[in-house]
């Protein structure tokens, strides 16, 4: 499988995950609808462009295990690989 180009919509998510922030966060900062969102997610997440992580009181920890169904319950940040995305577009 070649190279996949991100599409606009994942590119200005992965642009808001510089630093970890909560789903809702997100969706509010980008203006997509919670499904699109849910979307992108689940893409960027499955080419190791972001990273899921749950959030215990104030501490977040990295997981490998995120509910496709509920993941306004986690937090996102852009992996180096995804970081290196933003740069190239």
């Amino acid at each position: 499988m070649g190279k996949r180009k991100i599409t606009e919509s994942e590119q200005k998510v992965l642009e808001k995950l510089i630093f970890p922030e909560r789903f809702q966060v997100v969706l509010e900062e980008t203006g997509h609808l919670y499904g699109e969102l849910r979307d992108d997610l689940i893409n960027l997440l499955s080419y190791g462009f972001i990273e899921a992580y749950e959030r215990d009181n104030n501490k977040i920890a990295l997981t490998a295990f995120y509910d496709a169904d509920n993941l306004q319950d986690f937090t996102f940040r852009a992996t180096s690989k995804g970081l290196s995305e933003i740069k190239s577009t």
